[in-house]
């Protein structure tokens, strides 16, 4: 049997290649060790979160799964950051664990052109430096056009508490002992990393009455733009704050020793954004206060988890710490914290594509990429699996750029500066986040999604009928003047507003900084969705400061534009700073706007190489 495409892997990244893959209309074999991990989440059961909101919105806007997936499965949903400026705010939801992956496999077993297969892949087959398929751990041999590996953590994976280290996947599962170093065998630089988890605690041994209640908002919100909301405002999950304390400082650093990190055990390097509990002690001396979240796993079972406390530290250990935060006294732990590190690849051996520069037809998605997060991950499976599509379709890839997408940002920091550390995204990597934002996602990505055939001809059609609402609203805005009656003078007056003194169109009235729409609807009926109207008051209101960054992104894409050959012998281009000259040899950047953000290639190299590519491949400036 021969497939269009393979994905190893049943992960965030795996699920949403499998979907896109078939959906796109290619034969496609998704395997997974254990089918009942499928789109598991071994860590916090959340999807969303600072940046990663968004990136869950361009993974809707382009026809992925996740925002779906999660609106069906959450109990509690808010927007962070909600009361500073659009550029930072994000969408968070707490999801249930039992119905998240039941409803991410129902969906997949719509596809007729997916096949779903229970099997541990211990090498790839490679012929003349081009992918042909894999090989199982029965030595089966399964053929396809292009491989996407999407591995996770799994990647002879070791389980850390304390001293003691087993050979284990999360849950305990099966690790892939060979697949790694069969790929090192090929070529691929392989590096060691690591991550965590918290304790899980027993719902009725916890003292909420002394926690701090965390409500979910009383908004209605939806990851997915083609989704209608599917809860009750009032009616979601409560999560809870809480905080460390001088005793659980003093726990921790009396046993810092014993901690798998700080005892020599960890051979991995772990996350800098999402560092353990004890590493946040030592590195935020100065605090003297952590802050934590209690926050429930399911409504099928009674098991919570609390964020931000991961560890590495022995059981006994953790029974300490544990007791020594308000409310949890008494608390009985049901599943111990634990370290995990994992073999992942140099994502610098990648195209922007994410195919490897190494195989042919062999693409690579998630944590093997050196990434943390399964918001992270399922951009990176889906962009993988379109990519895919595309070689088999001899077409160009999907390569989205740093002003269209958080998804352009975090595959082209991968592919050009690389990671030591799983990479998490943050709003501060996207220099052009003012664009990025949560309400408009849709407009951003959805042509790249007709295009290239991922969405359906009902979502673009509503996506149209949004554009259209959005200039109607624009030209009304524009056209309404506002009559200044003694009516709307007392609208005014009693919140304080300063009154008008001569006739203003609408247009020029909302971009006072007090004015909304919510206040406009007192005075007259504007009949638009409260989308558009979200949509049309931030472009008003940030009209300078989003001109100015269309400006900086002009002058970015005018680089972008400048291409660089395939074929660039680098030693030959006379006076390289030496540095430079091994940066643009490894990463083979595809445009001067790439090699610009290579760390090492100053001003001066770019100078050299523009004159270079000139000179020999007349190219026009």
């Amino acid at each position: 049997m021969k497939y269009d495409c393979i994905i190893v892997g049943g992960g965030h990244a795996g699920c949403e290649a499998a979907h896109i893959t078939s959906f796109m209309g290619k034969k496609t074999l998704l395997i997974t060790m254990n089918i009942k991990n499928i789109a598991d989440t071994p860590c916090n059961p959340s999807i969303g979160g600072t940046a990663k909101g968004i990136i869950v919105r361009d993974i809707d806007a382009l026809g992925g799964l996740m925002g779906r997936i999660a609106d069906k499965s959450h109990f509690q949903i808010k927007m962070l950051n909600n009361k500073k400026g659009p550029a930072v705010q994000s969408l968070r939801c707490q999801i249930d664990k039992i119905l998240y992956p039941k409803n991410m496999l129902e969906e997949l077993k719509k596809h007729q052109d997916l096949e779903i297969k229970e099997a541990t892949v211990e090498d790839i087959i490679v012929q003349d430096k081009k992918i042909k398929g894999l090989k199982l751990n029965n030595n089966e041999e399964i053929y396809c056009e292009t491989l996407i590996l999407t591995t996770g953590t799994y990647l002879k994976s070791n389980i850390l508490r304390g001293d003691k280290s087993i050979e284990s996947g999360p849950h305990g599962e099966k690790r892939s002992n060979f697949l790694s170093d069969n790929l090192k065998k090929l070529g691929f630089s392989i590096q060691r990393l690591k991550t965590g988890t918290p304790p899980r605690i027993q719902k009725n041994s916890i003292n909420f009455s002394v926690c701090q209640e965390e409500l979910g908002d009383n908004k209605y919100y939806t990851f997915s733009h083609d989704n209608k909301p599917l809860y009750i405002t009032n009616n979601q999950e409560k999560c809870y704050l809480i905080y460390t304390n001088e005793q659980t400082h003093k726990i921790i650093l009396d046993n810092l020793e014993k901690s798998s990190m700080y005892g020599g055990y960890v051979t991995g390097t772990g996350p800098r954004y999402c560092p353990s509990i004890e590493d946040k002690i030592v590195r935020f001396k100065d605090k003297e206060r952590h802050q934590l979240f209690l926050e429930p796993e399911s409504k099928f079972y009674d098991e919570w988890y609390i964020g931000g406390f991961s560890t590495s530290m022995p059981e006994e250990v953790q029974d300490l710490m544990v007791h020594s935060l308000k409310g949890l006294e008494k608390a009985k732990i049901t599943k111990y914290a634990y370290a995990i590190e994992y073999d992942a690849i140099d994502p610098l051996q990648l195209k922007p594509s994410l195919e490897t520069k190494i195989i042919e037809n062999l693409f690579t998605a998630g944590q093997i990429n050196g990434t943390s997060g399964y918001e992270e991950a399922a951009a990176q499976g889906l962009i993988a699996g379109i990519n895919a599509v595309c070689k088999i379709d001899e077409k160009s890839p999907l390569i989205l750029k740093r002003n269209e997408s958080y998804i352009g940002v975090l595959i082209d920091d991968l592919v050009t500066k690389g990671t030591k550390e799983p990479y998490r995204m943050l709003t501060s990597r996207a220099e052009y986040r003012l664009m990025l934002r949560h309400d408009n996602a849709d407009l951003r990505l959805r042509e790249y999604a007709h295009k290239y055939g991922t969405i359906t001809e009902e979502s673009y059609h509503k996506y149209l009928e949004k554009k259209d609402q959005i200039k109607n609203l624009k030209r009304f805005l524009s056209e309404t003047k506002l009559e200044i009656s003694n009516k709307i003078k007392k609208v005014f007056q009693e919140k304080e507003y300063s009154i008008p003194k001569n006739k203003l169109t609408l247009l020029e009235l909302l971009k006072r900084p007090e004015i909304t729409f919510e206040f406009l609807d007192q005075i007259l009926n504007i009949d638009f969705s409260n989308e558009v109207k979200e949509e049309v008051e931030i472009e008003i209101k940030y009209e300078g400061y989003i001109n100015k960054t269309k400006k900086e992104i002009d002058k970015m894409l005018k680089l972008e534009e400048k291409q660089i050959p395939k074929d660039v012998d680098y030693q030959k281009i006379k006076n390289l700073a030496s540095e430079a000259r091994v940066k643009l040899e490894k990463i083979r950047p595809i445009s001067i706007g790439q090699a610009a953000r290579i760390s090492g290639v100053n001003p001066s190299d770019l100078s050299i190489l523009a004159v270079y590519l000139k000179k020999e491949y007349n190219k026009n400036e």
